[in-house]
């Protein structure tokens, strides 16, 4: 037999006319480095061989062997690239990616077989051993960078198109913004950025004291002094660290303290200081550790109550702190046994009481405490009932609870004295049309939130003077209205408690978040903030639509889409990207982002499919779409990408994408096993792929208290066998794939990065086509992933990147021509001129 290495590939005078323009005549390596470019490779290259690659090289074309395979190893595919690169320099790109691909060699990992067995059946996990609880194993690390450097040497063609894409969003970007102030307690309190600052500056400046009384039209004072209360920036770089994450910023109730919660690892677990904003000093010794990020302060500015996580990551215990004490002095004042519950603690607008909050996945129950009262004991609102949930506020005497259970799925609004919590009336009712997502209470006004026809409304309701107690039911309320056909909304009091302001947070598909401030008193409204776009963005270039699609039992499943006019054709040629998500209850709501406009002006209509198990069309679509009947939530996704291929025509199989984050990766790793034949192309980010093997293990976080959501397989049969149906690790089968881009972080608590990697070795195993498949590990994050708001631009270049590199678009201009690139931080500007 012949050997790969010994097959000569014949390079043609396309060749010669390439060394002889680069003037590599005999200089067979023209100063490259050959044997550190190739990997060896170059022993058994034949010279011409040897000077076309260091010609390509020269001509800036050595991503060309990235990451080549030692010799004796797809010789023959490489002698190929070397021929089908010499056809032309300035080509070669192009011309021989195929060829290049070839090259690569994807890591395989090594094959430990793990019996699982529950309810008489046994599975073998073949790489279980991926699973590393403390991220330290060489093995597993050693496949996550072999993984890491193959995914960068089959993008490495794209590199040039991430800075550009990256460049382009960052263009669009008004570095130096800042948020709309929240007038409150004598300050207004705001975050800004900085041009060239990844980072958000908090800050406050005092309301003068001649001001008038709240309106829609306020305005901050840029006389009175600005007040830096936390530079993340430079709290960051004083850490000397990568990650860096901040939670729950509060100042004290006398405005003299501020305390935050900080992350500086991406594993959620925050560390919680407080500092004197008059001297600057810190008033915790070090930080106290361990706590989930959230806290709240008592009345008396001398305590605060934090929350802090057990082994398994779950919010399980309040503790609380006295200011200026040792952290090891704090009391504990609830600790929930349960392990499927979580915990939280926060204070209602009126700051008179303070909440202990406990829930799992459909049962909740609440603890108070007045404000005033730090060290007294708290006492449960009402007691919890399986599969009951509630959420309470108050005003006067008086508890505002909105309360859901089997007999109410869509939620109601009662009352009850606070004096005795189970004397319930109703003020809102229960409708089976219409979802109470909750309400916003203040002392003259109340704004209830609801969900209709999977759109959100808000409505106002006037509240008796005095704090007196309403008398139910409270009607309809002023219903506030929104035109565009597909929108998120979101409407809530700002400011001190009897604040008359309402503020609205508006988006679109087509319109950037908006902040509009209403006074309630008087009906007049002021746009705060439309958040800039650069680069000549207008909205009426855009379209907005809503399409519905038919599940295969009849259920009609809303889309929401949007595309730019005149250049999406609509007749099928388009590309689109399809998103979903369909767990948790979660809304998957449409939003303007201004990335997505790096789609849109290359032509791509953007869809998302609002399927069951998601919050949209409220709690009965929730429900239809969890446990048995999971299933929904993949079916209704695969119905809407077929609506969209067969009834509307917007699209082929061969240009549509799709991607889910989380538990819509688990979406996304089910519709590729069930119909691969529908999709081009597939990011999964941070996929809960590896479902029934996660749902048996209660060593891992968050399994206790999702089996409310997907069933505990542990314990029932049948919810293994109905799991093991669609979990994706489980059936991963011997067939051909779309083009997929697997997304994990290595410390993320909430789905093991372990669960992408397992799901990209399998299909290494079994899957039957060429198709890309590429698992990317951010070896110093999350579940949120990198931070920094120029760091998760790049991310969103790297993943367009890859749409486009899949889809043969790399070349496929902006539609109003390139973008001016961002001005440079004046920092630099004057560094430069010096």
């Amino acid at each position: 037999m012949v050997s790969a290495g010994q097959i000569i590939v014949p390079i043609g005078a396309a060749a010669a006319s390439v060394l002889v323009g680069l003037g590599v005549g005999r200089r067979t390596a023209g100063g490259v480095n050959l044997r550190r470019q190739l990997n060896g490779n170059h022993k058994w290259l034949t010279r011409q061989e040897r000077q076309v690659a260091s010609a390509l090289i020269q001509a800036g074309k050595g991503y060309l062997f990235r990451n080549w395979p030692p010799p004796g190893v797809h010789d023959a595919e490489k002698r190929r690239l070397l021929a089908a690169a010499a056809r032309g320099v300035d080509s070669a790109a192009a011309a021989a990616e195929p060829e290049r691909l070839a090259v690569l060699v994807p890591p395989a990992a090594p094959q430990e077989p793990k019996a699982i067995e529950a309810h008489g059946d046994s599975r073998t996990d073949k790489y279980y051993w991926l699973r590393d609880d403390a991220r330290k194993a060489p093995a597993v690390l050693s496949h996550l960078e072999a993984e890491n450097a193959y995914m960068r040497a089959a993008l490495a063609d794209t590199e040039g198109l991430q800075a550009a894409l990256y460049a382009e969003m960052r263009a669009r970007i008004k570095e130096d913004d800042q948020q709309v102030p929240a007038r409150y307690q004598g300050y207004y309190y705001y975050t800004r950025q900085e041009t060239g600052q990844q980072y958000g500056l908090h800050c406050r400046r005092r309301v003068p004291a001649a001001a008038a009384a709240p309106s829609e039209a306020d305005v901050l004072d840029e006389k009175e002094p600005e007040e830096v209360l936390l530079d993340e920036n430079a709290r960051k770089a004083a850490l000397g660290v990568s990650y860096y994450s901040v939670s729950g910023c509060e100042t004290s109730p006398d405005q003299r303290l501020y305390a935050w919660a900080e992350d500086t690892v991406g594993g959620e677990k925050y560390t919680l200081h407080i500092k004197d904003l008059s001297s600057g000093a810190e008033l915790t010794r070090g930080g106290i550790p361990g706590m989930s990020g959230n806290f709240e302060w008592a009345a008396d500015n001398a305590h605060l109550f934090y929350v802090v996580k057990d082994h398994l990551d779950r919010p399980y215990k309040v503790l609380r702190h006295r200011v200026g004490t040792s952290p090891a002095q704090d009391v504990v004042v609830y600790e929930e046994t349960d392990e499927a519950f979580y915990v939280g603690v926060g204070k209602s607008r009126s700051e008179k009481i303070i909440y202990i909050s406990s829930g799992s996945a459909v049962t909740s129950e609440s603890r108070y405490l007045r404000a005033d009262d730090p060290e007294g004991e708290f006492r449960v609102v009402l007691p919890r009932v399986q599969d009951t949930e509630y959420s309470v506020t108050d005003r006067g005497d008086h508890f505002y609870i909105t309360l859901r259970d089997k007999a109410r799925p869509n939620s109601e609004l009662l009352i009850a004295p606070i004096a005795d919590p189970s004397k319930l009336e109703v003020l809102l009712p229960h409708s089976r049309e219409v979802k109470l997502d909750g309400v916003s209470v203040g002392a003259t006004y109340m704004v209830a939130s609801t969900r209709r026809g999977g759109l959100e409304r808000a409505a106002v309701h006037q509240l008796p003077p005095g704090l007196a107690r309403p008398a139910g039911p409270l009607g309809e309320g002023e219903e506030i209205k929104f035109e565009e056909p597909a929108y998120s909304l979101s409407a809530y009091l700002t400011g001190d408690f009897d604040s008359p302001i309402l503020r609205m947070s508006y988006t679109s598909l087509t319109t950037p978040a908006t902040v509009i401030d209403m006074h309630l008193g008087t009906g007049k409204r002021c746009e705060k903030k439309v958040a800039p776009v650069l680069g000549g963005f207008d909205k009426s270039r855009y379209v907005t639509q809503r399409l519905w699609a038919t599940a295969p039992d009849g259920v009609k499943v809303p889309i929401s889409l949007v595309y730019r006019k005149g250049l999406a054709r609509l007749d099928g040629s388009d590309p689109m990207m399809l998103d979903g998500y369909g767990s948790y209850e979660i809304s998957n709501d449409p939003y303007f982002s201004s990335t997505r406009l790096s789609l849109l002006d290359r032509g791509f209509i953007f869809a998302i499919a609002h399927i069951r198990g998601g919050g949209e069309m409220g709690r009965y679509w929730y429900e239809d779409g969890k446990l048995q009947k999971k299933t929904n939530t993949f079916t209704d996704f695969i119905a809407a990408a077929e609506h969209l291929i067969r009834d509307a025509k917007l699209v082929t199989p061969a240009r549509l994408c799709i991607e889910g984050r989380s538990a819509g990766g688990l979406l996304m790793g089910a519709v590729l096993n069930m119909r691969p034949d529908l999709f081009h192309a597939a990011i999964i980010g941070v996929g809960f792929v590896d479902a029934l093997t996660t749902m048996l293990d209660d060593t891992i976080p968050l399994t206790i208290i999702e089996r409310e959501e997907w069933g505990d397989p542990a314990a029932d049969a049948a919810v293994y066998a109905y799991m093991k149906s669609y979990s994706p690790v489980d059936n991963v089968r011997r067939q051909a794939y779309p083009h997929i881009l697997a997304i994990a972080g290595l410390h993320d608590p909430r789905v093991g990065y372990w669960e992408p990697a397992k799901f990209v070795a399998k299909l290494r195993e079994l899957k039957t086509d060429r198709n890309l498949l590429l698992l990317k590990t951010e070896m110093g994050a999350g579940h949120f992933s990198v931070t920094g708001r120029f760091e998760r631009l790049k991310e969103v270049a790297f993943e367009f990147a890859f749409l486009f590199k899949v889809l043969g678009m790399m070349d496929t201009p902006l539609a109003d021509g390139p973008l001016p690139a961002p001005a440079a931080p004046a920092a630099a500007v004057a560094a430069a001129a010096q």
